[in-house]
């Protein structure tokens, strides 16, 4: 306490010998004194502007114009305080500094130059962590850029936080009431948004899982188109009707993701049905033959034709093909070459596609039908009426 008291008293002695050595000058001498203070403002400014403009600072010029901009806020601050001195024993009561209402001004003066060196090197520090953050993603294929940039962003946010901790410290703020205030913000902030925290905390997992990244061809619950956008609330995707549809993270975290480009190339699946009388083998051997002459679809994996099922109509068959670097346009021209070149090839080889048809047919218990004639048409009576009978 002795010690605190003696600095006090060394820095109020400190002001009154200032305050003494101003007291004998003259309104004019105080006069020519204030311009020469602002004269020195006025040129150190210019004199930073110049060497600004002289070095190139190349990828560094932030972090030149946040240092340069500090140095004329001090020498604002500096100049400032100065006047005050020069002009506070001609404001009567008032001395050197009083305006700031306390005991020990210079500590004051001090705290602010102090105050804002920390911010601005804070500013000036996150250009650094930039280049190091991008610097150190750069050769790796673990992390997409926009999960760089959330790395990033979240050092960046860290680090002002911690500044500002910093400057409330030094001005003597409880940090403890703040952060007690600040729990209860969150709470009520918590209970009044839920589904934005939610979409908040479903962004960073999606973030991190990755199970998607801007441009892939995705299916989303019953949404399906290309990705456009990944923020920390919301997704969007483009559709392939050109729409816009924006998904919230929460939303997307809980439905079920297809991602159809995530592993560059994506498998096509087409039926087509042929007729009971066909030879199978001639068909299948003719469907793949037809395919691998098509330009849109991959030679290896090779394409393949193989029989799914009986159908009512139809033996179906199903054929599978592959295509690189899958989008919308590119999956339907594809389909459009392979269904355009079999149906080719079957006409050629006779091979029948046949129409959807039903085969009709009468119980005998219940007498059946016969076909009489095409002139007479059909008789659906069960038996011929009796010889003689009446209608």
């Amino acid at each position: 306490m002795q010690a605190g008291g003696n600095q006090s008293v060394a820095n109020a002695t400190g002001i009154r010998l200032i305050d003494s050595q101003l007291a004998g000058l003259s309104v004019a001498e105080r006069l020519l004194l204030t311009v020469a203070l602002i004269a020195v403002f006025v040129g150190g400014s210019w004199l930073a502007g110049v060497l600004r403009r002289r070095i190139d600072a190349g990828d560094r010029r932030r972090e030149a114009n946040a240092l340069f901009t500090l140095g004329v806020v001090l020498l604002a601050v500096s100049v400032g305080l100065l006047v005050i001195s020069v002009w506070a024993d001609e404001l009567g009561s008032l001395t050197a500094f009083s305006f700031l209402a306390v005991d020990n001004p210079v500590a004051v003066a001090t705290q602010a130059i102090v105050s804002v060196f920390i911010v601005v090197g804070a500013y000036v520090f996150t250009g650094f962590v930039k280049d190091f953050v991008y610097g150190l993603t750069e050769d790796t294929t673990s992390l997409t850029k926009h999960q760089t940039e959330l790395l990033f962003r979240s050092t960046q946010v860290s680090l002002y936080v911690l500044a500002i901790l910093i400057v409330l410290s030094i001005w003597n703020v409880n940090l403890g009431g703040l952060l007690v205030g600040a729990g209860f913000l969150g709470i009520v902030l918590g209970l009044a948004a839920q589904q934005t925290l939610g979409s908040l905390i479903a962004g960073f997992v999606l973030m991190f899982a990755r199970p998607f990244e801007i441009g892939d061809w995705v299916k989303i619950g019953d949404r399906e188109g290309i990705v456009t956008e990944i923020s920390i609330v919301n997704t969007r995707i483009q559709t392939f009707d050109g729409e816009y549809a924006m998904l919230p993270n929460d939303v997307v975290s809980s439905s079920e993701i297809v991602n159809r480009t995530r592993k560059g190339r994506l498998r096509i699946r087409v039926e087509v049905g042929v007729d009971y009388s066909t030879d199978l083998g001639l068909a299948t051997d003719t469907a793949r033959s037809a395919m691998r002459d098509v330009d849109e679809i991959l030679t290896v994996p090779q394409p393949q034709a193989v029989l799914k099922e009986f159908g009512s109509s139809a033996v179906t068959l199903e054929l599978r093909f592959w295509i690189d670097k899958p989008s919308s346009r590119r999956r339907w021209r594809a389909q459009t070459a392979v269904i355009r070149a079999v149906k080719t090839a079957f006409d050629r080889e006779g091979i029948k596609i046949p129409f959807p048809q039903r085969e009709l047919m009468g119980r005998s218990e219940a007498g059946g039908f016969r076909v009489v004639g095409e002139e007479t048409g059909v008789d659906l009576s069960a038996e011929a009426a009796p010889d003689g009978g009446e209608e």
